[in-house]
């Protein structure tokens, strides 16, 4: 376990940088927060644990339902180098978290803090892809019941980046009981074409990565003249570095990530078949997308958008100047404004 809190002093410096990125807000100092971890069995398997992250106002002692997110990552890297990365001084998850929300990150089996199965110890051609879809929400499961059991709350928020989408979908298909309201971040849907990831050959246990390959496919489909305005300098290196070592078998070159997902893109994503139905979701629905997306392009998010036929209410934002990563880039601070007031609406259909 990777043990640390992060003390309420520490954390306000950390987190006064906060003010300058946000134009209009009061010029308050920011609260204080607490930074708490947890590793969890995997489900079926409790030799693995799922690395949880926490992050709430200093002192907080109960918090309802209605005010707690978890987030889960993508297909490649894990959740707290995107969500948690303090770009500027501040992370997304502080800037939540700040506004009176307890904040919590999971990574599925095999990625970020959680354990990484035998099968990554070996050649990946020697045993099959792992960390599926299946399994992933199973894993999104335990954390939600853990974060219920340890808060006293019925329900709780989600929200999923990429291929989280998907996870935090087909959770949410199941168990809308426990769910208040959703967050989708460049949803998965139907590929009209080849996906960008996995090609065509047949796939192991787990793929590897370099910085190389993650900036050329973070950039893919920007055009040259807004490339270098697009992600503030230092902020994509920051990444890179908290990203790799959070592999050290990599030595910071290369970066292992289960194969479970790409093998789902092919047997469903690929093949024009859904793996569960977006009309089976009955909780209020956010759909967050930004119009450079290369890797899950906006057809997606409008073709999910049509199928959520069972909400409450749903929405569907599209930000200008952003790619698949825009949580990380300069327009950031426009994604947890559009995010927040998701959030923190109370019914949009009620009577004045």
């Amino acid at each position: 376990m990777r043990g640390f809190r992060c003390e309420a002093v520490s954390c306000l410096l950390a987190l006064g940088a906060a003010l300058a990125m946000a134009p209009g807000t009061a010029r308050a100092a920011p609260p204080p927060l607490t930074t708490e971890e947890a590793m969890i069995p995997v489900p079926g398997d409790p030799s693995l644990k799922l690395y949880l992250r926490e992050k709430h106002p200093a002192g907080m002692t109960s918090v309802p339902g209605e005010r707690i997110l978890l987030f889960v990552h993508g297909a490649t890297y894990p959740s707290e180098t995107a969500f948690d990365l303090p770009l500027a001084g501040v992370s997304m998850m502080d800037l939540i978290a700040q506004q009176g929300w307890d904040v919590w990150l999971v990574d599925v089996r095999g990625y970020g803090g959680s354990t990484r199965p035998p099968a990554m110890e070996q050649p990946p051609e020697a045993n099959p892809p792992f960390a599926d879809t299946e399994q992933a929400a199973a894993d999104v499961g335990a954390a939600v019941d853990h974060i219920r059991q340890v808060r006293g709350v019925q329900r709780i928020n989600l929200m999923g980046w990429s291929w989280g989408t998907a996870i935090m979908g087909l959770y949410t298909s199941r168990h809308n009981d426990l769910v208040n309201r959703l967050v989708l971040y460049a949803p998965m849907w139907l590929f009209q074409g080849t996906p960008p990831l996995g090609g065509d050959k047949p796939l192991g246990a787990y793929r590897t990565v370099t910085q190389e390959q993650a900036r050329e496919r973070w950039l893919k489909g920007v055009a040259p003249d807004q490339q270098a305005s697009l992600i503030p300098p230092g902020w994509f290196e920051q990444w890179a570095k908290a990203t790799w070592a959070t592999d050290p078998e990599g030595g910071g070159r290369t970066l292992r990530a289960p194969n479970g997902v790409l093998a789902d893109v092919r047997r469903y994503w690929a093949a024009g078949k859904a793996q569960y139905d977006p009309a089976d979701i009955r909780v209020p629905t956010l759909i967050i997308h930004a119009e450079w997306d290369a890797d899950l392009p906006d057809y997606m998010a409008l073709g999910y958008f049509a199928h959520l036929t069972h909400t409450p209410y749903k929405r569907l934002v599209q930000l200008g100047e952003g790619t698949h990563t825009v949580m990380m880039e300069k327009n950031r601070m426009q994604f947890f404004h559009e995010v927040m007031s998701f959030l923190d609406e109370r019914d949009p259909q009620a009577l004045r």
